[in-house]
């Protein structure tokens, strides 16, 4: 066969095959077009959607979000606009006192007698009333401020927690649980302080050591973050 001729031949089939391709790229995408089409026409959520998605005037949530008022661009060049009057100092914002909702709502610390017997009773109300504790109505020793108010109380680790008037002598507790409620009073730090230096005196007079609420030994460290919480 002529070379001319043969080339002429491979030309023609290249051109074939190029057409071929064409066509059948161009029927494929016309039947997914049809597919597509039939699939929205026979959905029977279209409308739906559609309608969920609408966006009443009325209700655009945009509208949630404050729109600061319209700025006159003239004013955008005054003097004042340019160069802001600085404010006076921050100590003369108003200082907003925390909320009584921010403290906690109970601190409970306790003293755990040394001695295996616990604490006797007569010994225990003698340390009360060297450090001003009164014993109360419901049988609980307690700490009482000019107003007459309870600023803490302390009780006995032995349930239901109070101590006995009588049979003194007789009584004995593994330990006593000291409560204080930051949200009740009217400054939680200074009462907080009372409450440290009152359990310290204690443990010291009674022999005892201190527990902090997680039942472990109270650390200057774990005090100055009720102080520091308190005094925010």
């Amino acid at each position: 066969m002529d070379k001319e001729l043969l080339r002429v031949v491979i030309i023609l089939i290249g051109m074939l095959v190029m057409i071929g391709m064409l066509l059948w790229h161009f029927f494929k995408s016309l039947r997914e077009r049809r597919d597509a089409d039939d699939y929205f026409d026979d959905t029977e959520y279209s409308d739906s959607l559609v309608d969920e998605f609408e966006v009443d005037e009325d209700d655009d949530e945009m509208d949630i979000f404050p729109i600061p008022d319209a700025v006159d661009g003239d004013g955008l060049l005054d003097d004042e606009s340019i160069n802001p009057v600085p404010r006076a100092s921050a100590k003369a914002d108003v200082v907003k006192e925390q909320p009584k909702t921010a403290l906690p709502a109970l601190i409970e610390f306790s003293l755990v007698a040394r001695a295996d017997e616990g604490f006797n009773g007569e010994d225990l109300f003698e340390a009360f009333e060297r450090v001003g504790l009164e014993y109360g109505s419901v049988k609980v020793f307690e700490r009482i401020d000019k107003n007459r108010l309870v600023d803490f109380a302390v009780a006995s680790m032995i349930d239901p927690g109070t101590f006995p008037d009588t049979g003194l002598e007789d009584f004995y507790c593994p330990g006593i649980v000291f409560y204080m409620q930051p949200r009740e009073v009217d400054k939680p730090l200074a009462v907080f302080d009372d409450f440290i230096e009152t359990i310290d005196t204690l443990a010291v007079e009674l022999d005892g050591v201190v527990w902090d609420n997680q039942r472990q030994p109270l650390t200057a460290e774990t005090i100055a973050q009720f102080r520091q919480m308190l005094a925010r």
